[in-house]
């Protein structure tokens, strides 16, 4: 046996954390597909796909740290860039979907934003 205990137990971490980007990028192009409507089909864009691609990323950082002793500052710049920037357009996206009348398909729920705009406008006029 060459390796080391800590070296199999590293390719093991990166393993799982490819594996789970993996998982979760599949459950959010079948989450795109399936979801009936543009607020659950942008949650699943953006949420799974957010994780999906950070644990990826994370596998390749480990794997270039372990194997090769590089620390890439491209992968830790673009881990950050997308757990940032992903969640923030996908709340932006509905927004403006609901801004321009777009209802969900289920109609039970509350339409807190319309009542806190009502509110804030009322307050304006005053």
């Amino acid at each position: 046996m060459t390796e080391t205990w800590i070296n199999i137990i590293l390719n093991i971490i990166i393993i799982l954390s490819l594996l789970i980007g993996t998982f979760f990028i599949v459950s959010s192009s079948i989450g795109i597909i399936r979801f009936p409507d543009i607020y659950t089909r942008l949650h699943a864009a953006t949420k799974a796909s957010t994780l999906g691609l950070a644990a990826i990323l994370i596998g390749a950082f480990l794997f270039l740290y372990i194997e090769n002793n590089i620390i890439s500052g491209k992968l830790i710049l673009s881990i950050i860039f997308i757990l940032l920037t992903a969640p923030v357009s996908g709340h932006m996206i509905s927004r403006a979907a609901h801004k321009t009348g777009v209802k969900p398909v289920i109609n039970n729920q509350q339409d807190e934003l319309a009542k806190a705009e009502k509110q804030f406008y009322v307050e304006k006029v005053k």
